[in-house]
């Protein structure tokens, strides 16, 4: 007897692979649309994730435009003492608020572009904020020929002995040693010491003009030369020596790299974040240079409070980052942020502040005097001798603290 293959049974395999596949492709239609509804929902998500992340810039745009409709009411109160020191406190919160934003955003590119670059993108960021309140404070009410001197000088201790100290004592707390890349740090001090000379001792001297103060010739010559060195610094730091300023080898960076506590998105993403807050932070230390102006002249503070404050509010952002980067064993990052920063603001500021006074023909005082003077130079000094190893401890970071402390009695008792 033929068998009909036509009706050839079915085996029990072949009968449980088939029903396998029927499950397998009605399973496949059924996660299709699940699949799609789950990357729906993870993008729902993100949405108010991002919002909470970005909330500080809809505080900081909220302020903004409160002020800026305002007009100059709200920022020219000086009679009521209390209504101005509430003023005073609530765009110094949301400043900082919004600094903290931009550090986070740079940390995120300075990750995805690799250094020197992220510590640059911060560092030139925090400056512009700087030039801006200088300005904005210098073109003011009355002239106040010092302001621009005491900003940069406490931008100087504030980053070479607070911040320095603060992340080396930190660091060696943590790690005990911290290395660095000796040629980087090299490269930064000699700059700074060249430029803070000319700029902030040189004019004691000169006798052009009679007190501390520059010619029109020298202070043209200041300017075009910072620029120049600068300019020239950075081709060293991002083409021709790029090498003298990344981690060098032997760090402990790659065993701590897991605590970096970011949640990193699309390089345009931080990059547009970053100008945000940066823009807001800057149309806020607009309007937070008139009550600080105020507010010196109203409680009747040191006048070197004044640059002192515009100094400690440029520097947060860099400051934060650099004691991000030392609880991370990331030395190298710290020191690129900070001394960045004592070098940016020589190099650039000053040159922002004697254009300034070219153009609108008020008298711009640049020499360090008094108690301030040979702590300039010791701070530099001590500096160099910092900077001379490969690596630090708990020792150099109380010596720049105590140097920070001194700086802060010279303000209040000269």
């Amino acid at each position: 007897m033929v068998r009909d293959r036509g009706f050839e049974p079915l085996t029990p395999y072949v009968f449980k692979s088939r029903t396998h596949r029927l499950h397998d492709e009605r399973g496949l239609d059924m996660l299709a649309p699940m699949s799609a509804k789950t990357e729906s929902d993870t993008g729902a998500k993100n949405v108010p994730s991002i919002m909470r992340a970005e909330f500080p810039l809809l505080i900081g745009v909220g302020t903004a435009a409160i002020f800026f409709g305002t007009g100059s009411r709200l920022v020219e109160i000086i009679g009521q003492p209390v209504v101005l020191a509430v003023i005073f406190l609530w765009l110094f919160v949301v400043i900082l608020w919004s600094a903290t934003s931009v550090v986070r955003h740079a940390d995120c590119l300075a990750i995805k572009c690799g250094e020197p670059y992220g510590t640059l993108i911060l560092t030139l960021s925090a400056i512009s904020i700087e030039v801006v309140m200088i300005s904005v404070a210098m073109l003011h009410g009355a002239n106040n020929p010092t302001l621009g001197r005491d900003a940069i000088f406490a931008v100087v201790m504030i980053a070479l002995n607070g911040l320095v100290g603060l992340c080396l004592l930190l660091g060696g707390l943590r790690y005990r040693e911290q290395y660095y890349n000796f040629q980087g740090v090299n490269a930064y001090l000699n700059v700074i010491m060249a430029l803070t000379v000319l700029g902030l001792v040189l004019p004691n001297f000169t006798t052009s003009t009679s007190g501390p103060t520059f010619s029109r010739e020298q202070a043209i010559f200041l300017a075009v030369t910072s620029l120049s060195l600068y300019a020239i610094f950075l081709l060293i730091q991002t083409v021709r020596h790029r090498q003298y300023f990344i981690e060098s080898k032997g760090t402990a960076v790659a065993a701590h790299s897991a605590d970096h506590p970011v949640h990193m998105r699309s390089t345009s993403f931080h990059a547009a974040m970053l100008l945000l807050y940066l823009v807001t932070v800057i149309l806020l230390a607009e309007k937070f240079a008139i009550p600080l102006d105020n507010s010196i002249e109203q409680f009747h503070m040191p006048q070197a409070f004044g640059g002192a404050m515009i100094a400690a509010l440029v520097l947060s952002p860099e400051g934060l980052g650099a004691i991000r980067a030392s609880l991370r064993n990331q030395l190298q990052r710290s020191v690129n942020l900070l001394l960045g920063s004592a070098l940016a603001t020589i190099g650039l500021t000053i040159p922002a502040v004697l254009t300034i006074s070219l153009i609108t023909k008020r008298p711009i005082v640049l020499g360090v005097q008094g108690g301030n003077l040979p702590l300039l130079i010791l701070t530099l000094a001590v500096s160099v001798v910092t900077f001379t190893s490969r690596k630090t401890n708990v020792l150099q970071g109380c010596i720049h603290l105590l140097l920070f402390a001194v700086f802060v009695l010279l303000i209040f008792a000269p």
